[in-house]
């Protein structure tokens, strides 16, 4: 059984979202919660890389229930979340290789 999280037990650490020329969109954005066994980190977090027409090709988060996942296309599998910072790290490498600008 899931936990919700009412509002105001949630604190925004971050949100930002870029928009590239071509149209394709990232997100990225977190939260701190209460810790739960299915949030045993005590964060909610969403990053997306998405194609013009808002089409997910990369994402990762860890939604109620799903523990920490990663999305590529339709394509869903489990990964071993080392924190938020090396997580987002990892993920804005992704995105640069995935549009052809290694950092």
């Amino acid at each position: 059984m899931g936990h919700n999280i009412r509002h105001s037990e949630a604190r925004l650490l971050f949100r930002q979202k870029d928009v590239f020329a071509d149209g394709e969109i990232v997100e990225w954005k977190a939260w701190e919660v209460p810790p739960s066994p299915t949030r045993p980190e005590g964060l909610k977090y969403s990053l997306v890389y998405a194609d013009a027409s808002g089409r997910r090709i990369l994402g990762y988060d860890n939604a109620e229930g799903k523990g920490h996942h990663r999305h590529v296309g339709d394509a869903e599998t489990p990964f071993k979340f080392e924190g938020l910072e090396a997580l987002l790290t990892r993920f804005l490498d992704e995105v640069s290789r995935l549009r052809g600008r290694p950092q």
